[in-house]
């Protein structure tokens, strides 16, 4: 198949596309991707933004693969990557494209179109998801100290807070904010370099560095090409601002750790901005350096925790709003409630929901979301020994603690909270509950009073609790 033959494969690949993916992610993503071959039945995609190879890959393959088949066919495949030559050959035709545009534009319009494509230009260098902004981050009780932290980073960096370390469960918005930092950066001091990262990819293209020879035994031996380590360290070492993500990727990685503490150590002393997410704090991180870990908490360390009903509720109405999907109030309120874990979690139920609305062709109503995510069928199926097996795990202890005698303090917090758990998720009755965990229905009321006065004050119990809730609801 020669080339206009795969380009023509492609465009009626595209058309397919179109009417099945959101219109935002459609022109952004895969607009610019551009077909090369067509080979072993598998159509070759280059992208001239490796963010584009990510997200395709990680929420869109299944509808590439349906539209790649329903053209070519059900045995026919895609591959997609990061293209550099593509990405040189992409900006240098938007520059033409823009100059057409503005030729007609008075000397300022012209000034603020170029400043334009030269933001976009560094975006794309700095591996930064266009989507990821201050001004779409919904700030609730359980990320306010990170996000004002983020945001005196952007306004200030290397000034106060460096190394700025965010920490938290996954898919709380670490990343978000992190992303955020580069933007604000890049639209506010276009002079500063910006590179973010996560430590998975640094690691792959730290070993990209190294080569096998043979050796005289039939033997291969790692040797460092000192070229391209020198081009790695001056793309990492080279920035004002490095944005680290996932660093908990690096634990038992010895050899990396030790290259990390160059690129940290030349950062630093240069006076250069780190930002560094994980989903664990640094002494959380089995064989860390030292160095590091000491090097980590000299900062700034903050911590993300899951979301409160109502800064969920306003996850998905901005999440919607974003998709331009209308739905009611009830609909959020319904996915808030039974959604506690994270921002993906909440974000993939709506996504679920106004998938369904359509393919069926209708709007997005209560109905339709209970029927599409099915919350219902999930809560009967929470039982007693459930709820006591989840919170024994999650405090390292047995169900046999629980229902003991045994008075130790992290026994008793943790017979507490199984029987407030019982009692607000299952709705069963004090006596109900003081027979599974042998105890009088008196004591069943003392635990849960206890727990329901504490939920006031004790923010990292009201952490706990919506951690256990999500785990069961999971």
């Amino acid at each position: 198949m020669d080339i206009n033959e795969v380009k023509e494969v492609w465009n009626r690949v595209k058309d397919e596309l179109e009417v099945n993916v959101p219109e935002h992610i459609f022109g952004t993503w895969i607009t610019p991707l551009e077909a090369v071959d067509m080979e072993n039945n598998t159509l070759v995609l280059f992208s001239p933004h490796q963010m584009a190879v990510d997200i395709l890959k990680k929420n869109w393959t299944e509808k590439i693969k349906e539209s790649v088949k329903a053209v070519l066919g059900p045995d026919a495949v895609f591959s997609l990557t990061y293209d550099a030559d593509l990405a040189e050959k992409y900006i240098k035709a938007r520059k033409k494209e823009l100059s057409k545009q503005i030729a007609g534009q008075t000397e300022e319009d012209k000034k603020a179109e170029d400043a334009k494509m030269s933001l976009a230009q560094m975006q794309s260098s700095a591996n930064l998801n266009l989507n990821l902004k201050f001004d779409n981050f919904v700030v609730g009780d359980n990320a306010k100290f990170a996000y004002n932290a983020a945001f005196s980073v952007a306004n200030n960096p290397s000034k106060k807070f460096n190394p700025l370390f965010i920490y938290g469960s996954s898919g709380l918005g670490k990343t978000h904010l992190m992303q955020a930092i580069g933007h604000y950066i890049i639209f506010n001091k276009p002079e500063l370099k910006v590179r973010y990262i996560r430590m998975e990819d640094y690691f792959n293209e730290w070993m990209k560095c190294f080569q096998y020879n043979d050796m005289p035994n039939s033997k291969k031996r790692q040797v460092c090409n000192n070229s391209l380590m020198r081009k790695f360290h001056q793309k990492f070492q080279n920035v004002d601002i490095l944005l680290m993500d996932d660093i908990q990727f690096i634990e038992s990685k010895m050899k990396t750790m030790e290259d990390f503490f160059s690129t940290f150590e030349a950062l630093y002393t240069n006076n250069k901005q780190i930002v560094i997410a994980s989903d664990r704090l640094p002494k959380d991180i089995p064989t860390l350096d030292n160095r590091l870990r000491t090097r980590f908490e000299m900062g700034l360390v903050v911590d993300i925790v899951p979301p409160d009903f109502d800064t969920r509720f306003e996850i998905v109405k901005a999440y919607a709003k974003e998709l331009e999907v209308e739905a009611d109030d009830v609909v959020f309120e319904y996915i808030a409630d039974n959604f506690v874990n994270n921002v993906r979690e909440l974000k993939g139920a709506f996504n679920k929901v106004s998938a369904y609305a359509e393919f069926s062709g209708i709007g997005v109503t209560l109905e339709l979301a209970k029927k599409a995510l099915n919350c219902e069928v999930r809560k009967k199926e929470i039982t007693i020994d459930k709820v006591a097996q989840v919170v024994a795990d999650y405090f390292e202890l047995t169900v046999k603690d629980l229902k003991s005698t045994a008075r130790q303090q992290k026994i008793a917090h943790a017979r507490h909270i199984a029987v407030f758990m019982a009692r607000e998720v299952l709705q069963m009755s004090y006596e109900a509950i003081g027979d599974y965990f042998n105890k009088k229905h008196t004591t069943i009321m003392y635990s849960c009073d206890l727990i329901e006065e504490k939920l006031n004050s004790d923010g990292e119990l009201k952490n706990t609790i919506e951690e256990l809730k999500g785990l069961l609801r999971g």
